[in-house]
């Protein structure tokens, strides 16, 4: 008989047992599809920054044959588990190099990541025996709600459950959650422009991912919250009209936040801007600027960055 567990984002999987045995075959609900993990897995592909610093954080790195699509260097307190994994592809790998790994799951940080010209599509990788999950947040066939950090709490809880160690799961839940905790939003009724990448048109975050759910909990106000989407390209015009208290820069190594410094400094019309005027700017790595572990301690991080930050002078 197998065990079906509805979709993460319900409350049946967040009110789990956190100390339960998983019963294996298991069935769960990911993205729309049917995923059957017929025992904990043994020989992961990981792509994206997110899943791979994820199982580190459960202590599955002996599990890890292969990793793609890495977004950064991995934080320090992970660096070491993570040193000696091995790199398939410094970009997206295809379905030949990560089945050459013989893996039995296959965990995607974009649903993007499993395409024919990718690591390859999920049904037909079903039928070669290789399971795959989608990082929940990053659903496009069945769009995701806004993101919470109840959400993210819930996809550690799953791993937990597929990988049957539960109790590492709930540890990093709960300290995480004590973290999310002690974070004290700004009351100052600031607003914010959350900076992604791109020169001429830039990226910027929108309403429902990772960059609305930080930026809330530091008590900003998305100058691109109504915007019902998890990033968007806008205009600097429309950055200018908006003229945002702070600046949100994701610093990365194609676009890092020196970069995007002098950009708004020597851009003609961002350059007016009091937040680009005084240096009103908050920095985050890539990899903690999508749905994952590092958004809490990003989020606690850009909060001690704001309390730095002085207005009015």
């Amino acid at each position: 008989m197998r065990l079906l567990i509805p979709s993460l984002l319900t409350a049946a999987v967040l009110a789990a047992p956190a100390q339960a045995a998983t019963t294996y075959p298991l069935t769960l609900d990911n993205c729309g599809t049917a995923v059957t993990v017929e025992h904990a897995p043994e020989r992961v592909v990981t792509i994206k920054s997110t899943a791979t610093e994820l199982l580190l954080s459960l202590g599955l790195a002996d599990r890890i044959v292969g990793v793609g699509f890495q977004d950064g260097p991995l934080p320090a307190n992970l660096a070491a588990a993570g040193a000696d994994l091995t790199v398939l592809s410094e970009k997206l790998p295809s379905q030949e190099v990560v089945l050459e790994t013989e893996p039995d799951f296959i965990y995607g940080g974009w649903e993007s990541n499993f395409a024919a010209d990718g690591a390859g599509e999920r049904p037909t990788l079903a039928q070669l025996g290789v399971a795959t999950y989608v990082a929940p947040a990053a659903c496009r066939s069945v769009v995701p709600p806004k993101l919470t950090f109840d959400m993210l709490f819930a996809e550690i809880a799953e791993m937990g459950t597929i990988f049957d160690v539960e109790a590492a799961a709930a540890d990093l839940v709960a300290a995480q959650k004590a973290e999310l905790a002690a974070i004290a939003p700004d009351t100052r009724g600031l607003t914010a422009l959350w900076y992604s990448s791109g020169t001429k048109t830039p990226y910027v975050g929108a309403g429902r991912n990772a960059p609305a759910m930080i930026m809330e909990a530091l008590g900003l106000t998305n100058i691109f919250a109504t915007v019902d989407e998890g990033w968007t390209s806008a205009s600097w015009e429309a950055v200018v009209d908006a003229n945002p208290d702070v600046i949100v820069l994701v610093d990365s190594a194609w676009n890092s936040a020196a970069q995007k410094k002098t950009l708004l400094a020597e851009n003609p019309i961002t350059s007016k801007l009091d937040a680009v005027i005084h240096q009103r700017y908050l920095v985050l790595p890539f990899p903690a600027s999508e749905a994952g572990i590092r958004n809490v301690p990003a989020t606690a991080d850009m909060a001690a960055q704001l309390a730095g930050l002085t207005f009015g002078e």
